[in-house]
């Protein structure tokens, strides 16, 4: 089956009280729009395009050239935004899936069936529809005495017998290509809100003798639109749930669900424990057995198994198995810490290489270092990396002892086995197994403090 995506991103958002376009608001770390979208590019679509208005130039520099762009100038209703794409679709041949950028929790599968349905259906439409207990502010699925869809009908447009149909329009829908394009020329504004309606090509199509399908979701929860804040939530939380679900599921202990925030997108291995005040983001991949949080804040992290880390904020880094991390500790970009590093607390660590078994027990800031197996690292150890122009590197050999409050000015290597005196400054390379002290020698004044130093205070 060819399959077109039309996703609709052009409308303000006005409820939304913002100067971002409200497809560009984040549900699970990730645009509305971008999860619509790479929800429809995950069934293998031939051509995407999404519709901009309001914002266009954010949206389109946000999706980065995954899909192509159509303006919408004037917001005159879903059918002229439709009849916008006319010059890039008008000759596609095959099915037209049209979705709004603002229903981040439609899935796949739904997906996939409404484009079964309307396969093994033959209609020129098929319509994605769920039932709401309570569908104020949704189109009404009509249908006739067969059971047929024979048209849609808005709220503000509704007489109170098609008003108390639970059958809602969720704004999705799969069209014959060839099908589309000539009942967009029909459509009247004649309506409450003075617009062309996408939902009257449904009545345009049945009125001509064409087949109009549905397939209702068993969900539907996927079908909510986020039109505010509130709804912004509503949507995050749903997303949570669904996520904590899935891996409760698959064997993962989460402590407290409630307040634990893990995006569809990570990975979590089996007896793994999330305890309270977990985030995970993005591309978080997370081994077996191991712990994360309490409160703890992992985004693009690759964490082995058997690893314990709590009170920690790591972002694009990497820790292999067996690894302890915190509390109060920072992880930063291009970090890898391998097999049974311990990083204790109130440690910084950046771009940097840590090798297998070494200690950075508290209190020091490792930047831009590459560090061997077995080290020590005194509390207070510094590596000195930038001069105020450059970043440089700094090197420790296997098995080196730093002592506490050192300062490592880069460039510098500290060899294997060698060990370095408590409260120096190292500002040249040490060899292996050396000893080296770089500190001011020590002067005692004996009663240098008088009854006249104490008078002045």
């Amino acid at each position: 089956m060819n399959i077109a995506s039309l996703i609709l991103a052009a409308g303000k958002g006005t409820r939304m009280k913002s100067k971002l376009p409200k497809v560009l608001h984040k549900v699970g770390g990730k645009a509305m729009v971008e999860r619509v979208l790479e929800t429809v590019q995950s069934l293998g679509t031939n051509k995407d395009v999404v519709i901009v208005g309001f914002g266009g130039d954010e949206v389109q520099s946000y999706l980065d050239g995954r899909a192509e762009f159509v303006r919408q100038e004037e917001q005159n209703g879903t059918g002229h935004a439709v009849k916008m794409a006319e010059p890039v679709l008008g000759q596609f041949d095959g099915t037209i899936l049209l979705l709004c950028g603002d229903t981040p929790l439609v899935t796949k599968e739904s997906l996939e069936a409404l484009l079964k349905e309307h396969s093994s259906s033959g209609a020129a439409a098929t319509i994605l529809t769920a039932h709401m207990p309570d569908p104020t502010g949704y189109g009404r699925i009509i249908r006739n005495e067969d059971g047929h869809v024979v048209r849609i009908v808005e709220q503000k447009d509704g007489n109170p017998e098609e008003l108390a149909v639970q059958e809602v329009n969720t704004g999705m829908y799969a069209f014959d290509s060839k099908k589309l394009w000539p009942c967009l020329d029909q459509l009247s504004d004649d309506n409450a809100q003075g617009e062309l309606y996408i939902t009257d090509v449904v009545a345009i199509l049945v009125n001509a003798g064409d087949k109009v399908s549905a397939y209702m979701t068993d969900n539907f929860e996927e079908s909510l639109g986020v039109n505010s804040r509130l709804q912004l939530a509503e949507a995050e939380s749903i997303l949570k749930h669904r996520k904590n679900v899935e891996l409760m599921t698959a064997g993962v202990t989460i402590i407290d669900p409630n307040s634990t925030y893990v995006a569809p997108e990570v990975t979590v291995g089996a007896d793994t424990i999330l305890h309270p005040g977990t985030i995970l983001e993005g591309n978080t991949i997370i081994g077996e057995n191991c712990e994360i949080g309490p409160h703890t804040r992992l985004t693009n992290v690759t964490i082995g198994n058997h690893s314990i880390i709590h009170f920690t904020y790591g972002h694009d880094c990497e820790i292999k198995d067996g690894v302890d991390v915190g509390p109060y500790v920072h992880l930063r970009p291009n970090t890898v810490l391998h097999n049974n590093v311990h990083i204790g607390n109130f440690v910084e660590v950046k771009n940097s290489n840590v090798g297998v078994g070494t200690k950075f027990p508290h209190l020091s800031y490792i930047g831009d270092s590459d560090v061997g197996a077995g080290v020590n690292i005194g509390c207070g150890t510094i590596t000195v990396n930038y001069d105020g122009k450059i970043k440089h590197r700094t090197i420790i050999g296997d098995g080196a002892f730093v002592g506490c409050n050192s300062n490592l000015v880069a460039p510098v290597t500290i060899g294997n086995y060698s060990y370095v005196g408590a409260g120096s400054t190292i500002t040249k390379n040490v060899p292996d197994k050396a000893l080296a002290v770089g500190r001011s020698k020590q002067i005692v004044k004996e009663n240098w403090v008088t009854e006249d130093t104490f008078k002045k205070k």
